[in-house]
């Protein structure tokens, strides 16, 4: 049995200090860089929704080698399949980004099998192919891969981005593993099994030389911390009875100015609280619509909080700042995480009026969850993603970056004086385990303009695979 409390290096410690041959992890640069919807987006399901084509988003990249070619590709913690933009590909969406020539690699094995990946905005499709791919310091030769021949409502030009590289569980690969290991699982297997683990720390600095950003394989950035036992280990929870498909944990609560705000049960099967999936391909927080609007409405003081009545997002006055954390771990060793006032009432997704974006939204179609911690959430942590081993089952470990006073003096100085007074004398304590008749028409209610509300949030925030909730 694992107990959270305790490393899981500890074990094979002495195993590593003995091997000489070790491979050594290494560091691969990250950018960030705006991420801006095409306008077309707003037909259909957006007709009436025209403020959210005007938000921001951002998405962190990477450069990789495929046979020589160089590209820059979205990391994606929600997704597993590798994936490039091939010249045959002429569509508008991949107008004007790298794309891969097959003429030009000698190295270049297809396998005729087809590749299609539906999201929830737009869609790839292609053929499968085999190729050295080069990542960091770190090459694999006939490395499974798809050649996106046609790609539709992703925005690929708008960010620069030739592909994606997904971090996620193989099971919720759209390439059969028959074709072989995805590029992930084949870097990891050639580490120690202490080593086999990838981290990151999202940023909030823009170009090629930003320094606030890290990703690294095998080994942590020496410049945020070399301990590992620094960190809060959590195992992942589970997709079914013995599978994983996202990199997920509990969470037990949220704190509002220190005061506990008790959430609604998880709708996953036997989960004993929410089930929070973290993901680096999505900009914001989002989670049931009765909890984030219970949230706002505690947050709300003179005035300070409004739900937009044309887009179904919360809004809150750009001078309000709120100290929020999340409660994350299993029961009894959860941890507090405080997310920074400036990405809870997020200037930068887009401000008008005096009001700002809020970076928690509802959406009740969160994949394999209750809740997804997007970007405004993962710039507040180091997190570092580790595949089982002889001695433990996945695990995520959490190492808190966010000091919440210091954060909210620089949020002082940024936005001005709070207007409005503190939050705590509404603040939901309990909710109930058992639904009520009551409670039941408050859910279903809830549950139907949140469907509506987060459709649209998904579309603006994510492109995603469709799949079940658990």
């Amino acid at each position: 049995m694992f107990f959270p409390s305790l490393s899981p290096f500890l074990l094979l410690s002495l195993c590593v200090l003995c091997r000489a041959d070790r491979t050594p992890g290494f560091r691969v640069p990250i950018r960030r860089v705006p991420r801006l919807r095409p306008l077309a987006f707003s037909s259909n399901v957006l007709t009436t929704d025209v403020s959210i084509t005007n938000r921001n988003e951002f998405a962190y990249l990477v450069s990789v080698s495929v046979g020589d070619q160089q590209f820059s590709v979205i990391l994606d913690t929600g997704s597993s399949d590798f994936w490039i933009v091939s010249s045959d590909c002429t569509t508008p969406d991949c107008t004007g980004v790298q794309k891969y020539y097959k003429e030009q690699s000698s190295s270049l094995s297809l396998s005729g099998t087809p590749f299609t990946l539906s999201y929830l905005m737009g869609s790839v499709t292609g053929n499968v192919g085999f190729e050295t791919i080069e990542i960091g310091r770190f090459q694999i030769s006939s490395q499974v891969f798809a050649l996106a021949n046609r790609t539709l409502g992703l925005g690929l030009s708008t960010t620069g981005n030739s592909g994606i590289l997904g971090l996620s569980f193989p099971s919720i690969a759209a390439i059969s593993l028959a074709n072989g290991d995805t590029l992930l699982e084949n870097i990891l297997s050639n580490f120690d099994e202490p080593d086999r683990f990838f981290a990151f720390k999202l940023g909030s600095g823009s170009g090629p030389d930003d320094l606030t950003s890290s990703f690294t394989l095998g080994e942590l950035d020496s410049n945020i911390t070399s301990d590992l036992n620094s960190f809060s280990f959590t195992p992942v929870s589970k997709a079914g009875a013995d599978s994983f498909n996202y990199w997920k944990l509990p969470l037990q609560s949220l704190t509002i100015d220190s005061t506990t705000f008790v959430l609604s049960p998880s709708l996953i099967p036997d989960a004993k609280a929410p089930i929070a999936v973290l993901d680096t391909g999505t900009t914001l927080i989002l989670g049931p619509t009765l909890d984030v609007d219970a949230f706002w409405r505690a947050v709300n003081q003179e005035g300070a909080t409004r739900k937009n009545a044309r887009t179904g997002l919360w809004e809150v006055k750009c001078d309000r700042g709120v100290s929020v954390s999340f409660l994350l771990g299993e029961k009894g060793n959860e941890r507090p995480y405080p997310v920074n006032p400036s990405d809870v009432n997020w200037e930068e997704g887009g401000s008008e009026d005096g009001w700002c974006m809020g970076g928690i939204q509802p959406n009740d179609g969160v994949n394999s969850g209750d809740w997804l911690l997007g970007d405004v959430f993962l710039r507040n942590v180091y997190v570092t993603h580790h595949h089982a081993n002889s001695t433990h089952q996945p695990l995520i470990g959490l190492l808190n970056m966010t000091d919440p006073e210091t954060a909210m003096i620089r949020f002082r100085n940024d936005r001005g004086p709070d207007q409005s007074v503190p939050s705590t004398h509404w603040i939901r304590q309990n909710v109930p385990s058992t639904t009520s008749p009551r409670t039941a028409i408050v859910y279903m209610i809830s549950s139907v303009s949140g469907f509506v509300v987060g459709a649209m949030v998904t579309l603006f925030v994510r492109i995603r695979r469709q799949r079940a909730l658990f």
